[in-house]
C-alpha cells in the first residue's frame, strides 16, 4: 500500500493544473470587434458630425393611439452613444480578462446603440419614419426568412441547399400563373409549395440517390429554373399578361386589438395572410427541430447519419422527406413575390434572395430564430437605404446594399462566436 501512494499522488496537481489550463482560455474577439466599432462611431458621430436635430415618428396618421415624434440633438446624441458603446467595450474587456462570458444582451445592446446612433447621424434636419421603416423591412424580410427555415431544414438534414433562389424564382413563376388563372390566391399559394417541392426534390435526387456532389447541383438547378421561367415569361406571360399574369394578391388583415398597439401594431398585425403563415412558421419549425421526435431524428442524419442508420433510421427517407419538405416552405416565400407584394411575375423577381437567405442561415449558425433574425436584419438594411435615399441622407445607397454582407463576415468571425455546420451537411451518405 506504502508503494502504491506516491505513485498516485501526482495525478492531482496534474488534474488541476489542466483544469487550470481549460478554465483559463480567453477569447478576444468580442471586445476586439465592439473596439473597432466604437472607433467608427466616434469617427462617424464625432469626428464627422453633424449638426442638427434628428426627429423619430413613431406613429402613423392611421394609428388609434398617436405617439409624439421624438427630436434628439445630432450631434449631442452621437457623443453620448460614443460614450456608452466605449462604456460597453470596456466591459466586454473587463469580462473577457475575468474569464467570464461576454452576455448576449451586452452585444445586444451595444448593436442598438449603434445603430440608434448611426440613424440620428444619418436623420440630422430630417424625419425618419420608424413604423414605415419597420413595417418594410419586414416585407422584404419575409422571402428571406421562408428561405432561410428551408436552408434550415436541409442543412440540418445533412443537404447543403444552394437552390433556394431557385426553389424562390419557381414558387414566384407558378403562384402568379395559377392565381392568375383561377383567380384564387390560395390556390397559387399551394401551387407555390407543389413547385418549390419539386425543385427541392431534383436536388434531393440526385444529391441522395446519385451522390452528386450538392453544390454543383444546386447550382445548376438555379440556372435551369432561371431559363425556364425566363424563357415561358417571354413566351407565355408577356404576350398574355392580361389573363396569366395578373394574379389577385392577399388582401392586408388586420388583427383587433393588436393592431392599434404604437409601433408594432402596424408593423406586426396588420398584414397579408402570408406574413401570418410566416410567424407560424418560424415557430413551428424551431419547435419541431428541437423538441419533436421528428426533430431529434433530422438532427442525429445531419450530424451523424452512420450512427442514425445503426439505430434503425433510414437515412435517404429522412433526408428527401426534409429537403422536400424545405423546398414546400421556401416556395412560400416565393408566392409572396407575386401574392403579398409586386402583384404580377417579372424576370429574375427574385434579383439574388435565395443568396442572401442562405448567408441568413450562415449567419444564424443553422438556427431556425437566429436565421430569422439575420434575415430581418437583411430585410432592414435594404429596406433603409430606400429610406434614407428620401429623406435626402448623404449615405450613399451602395453603402447599405453591401452592409448586411459586411455585418454577417463580422459576427461570424467575431460576435456570435464559432460559425459550425452540422457534421455531415455536404456529405453523401453510402451505406457500408
Amino acid at each position: 500500500m506504502s508503494t502504491i501512494a506516491p505513485a498516485s499522488q501526482p495525478t492531482e496537481p496534474l488534474k488541476s493544473a489542466a483544469g487550470s489550463a481549460v478554465g483559463s482560455i480567453r477569447s478576444w474577439k468580442t471586445p476586439i470587434a465592439l473596439g473597432i466599432f466604437t472607433v467608427l462611431s466616434f469617427i462617424l458621430l464625432v469626428v464627422f458630425g453633424r449638426d442638427g436635430v434628428s426627429t423619430m415618428g413613431l406613429s402613423t396618421s392611421s394609428d388609434l393611439i398617436q405617439l409624439p415624434e421624438v427630436a434628439m440633438p445630432t450631434r449631442t446624441t452621437g457623443v453620448v452613444i460614443t460614450v456608452l458603446l466605449l462604456a460597453l467595450t470596456l466591459l466586454s474587456l473587463w469580462l473577457v480578462y475575468s474569464y467570464r462570458r461576454v452576455s448576449v444582451w451586452l452585444i445586444s445592446g451595444f448593436a442598438f446603440l449603434a445603430l440608434l446612433g448611426f440613424l440620428v447621424w444619418a436623420s440630422a434636419g430630417a424625419t425618419i419614419p420608424i413604423p414605415g421603416l419597420l413595417f418594410g423591412s419586414i416585407s422584404l424580410a419575409v422571402p428571406l426568412i421562408f428561405g432561410a427555415l428551408g436552408g434550415v431544414i436541409s442543412e440540418r438534414v445533412g443537404v447543403v441547399n444552394i437552390a433556394i433562389e431557385g426553389q424562390l424564382l419557381a414558387g414566384a413563376f407558378t403562384s402568379a400563373l395559377v392565381a392568375s388563372i383561377t383567380n384564387q390566391p390560395l390556390l397559387g399559394l399551394l401551387a407555390a409549395m407543389v413547385a418549390g417541392m419539386l425543385v427541392s426534390f431534383v436536388l434531393a435526387a440526385f444529391a441522395i440517390k446519385y451522390f452528386v456532389d450538392q453544390v454543383i447541383v444546386g447550382v445548376v438547378l438555379n440556372v435551369l429554373v432561371s431559363g425556364i421561367t425566363g424563357f415561358l415569361y417571354s413566351q407565355l406571360l408577356a404576350p398574355n399578361a392580361a389573363t396569366l399574369n395578373q394574379p389577385p394578391k392577399f388582401d392586408r388583415i388586420n388583427i383587433p386589438f393588436l393592431s392599434e398597439i404604437p409601433i408594432i401594431g402596424p408593423v406586426l398585425f396588420r398584414q397579408t395572410l402570408i406574413v401570418y403563415l410566416m410567424y407560424v412558421a418560424v415557430f413551428a419549425v424551431y419547435f419541431a427541430i428541437f423538441h419533436t421526435k421528428w426533430g431529434l431524428r433530422l438532427r442525429a442524419v445531419g450530424e451523424h447519419p452512420q450512427a442514425a442508420d445503426t439505430v434503425g433510421i433510414n437515412v435517404a427517407r429522412t433526408r428527401f422527406l426534409n429537403v422536400s419538405l424545405a423546398g414546400a416552405i421556401v416556395g412560400l416565400g416565393g408566392a409572396y413575390f407575386t401574392l403579398g407584394s409586386v402583384g404580377a411575375f417579372g424576370k429574375e423577381m427574385t434579383a439574388g434572395a435565395g443568396f442572401i437567405a442562405l448567408a441568413a442561415v450562415i449567419f444564424g449558425r443553422w438556427d431556425p430564430i437566429r436565421a430569422t433574425l439575420a434575415a430581418l436584419l437583411f430585410g432592414f438594411a435594404s429596406n433603409l437605404q430606400s429610406v434614407l435615399s428620401i429623406i435626402g441622407s448623404p449615405v450613399p445607397s451602395e453603402f447599405m446594399l453591401m452592409l448586411p454582407y459586411v455585418v454577417t463576415i463580422v459576427a461570424v468571425a467575431g460576435l456570435v462566436g464559432r460559425s459550425r455546420p452540422p457534421a455531415a451537411s455536404g456529405k453523401p451518405y453510402i451505406k457500408s
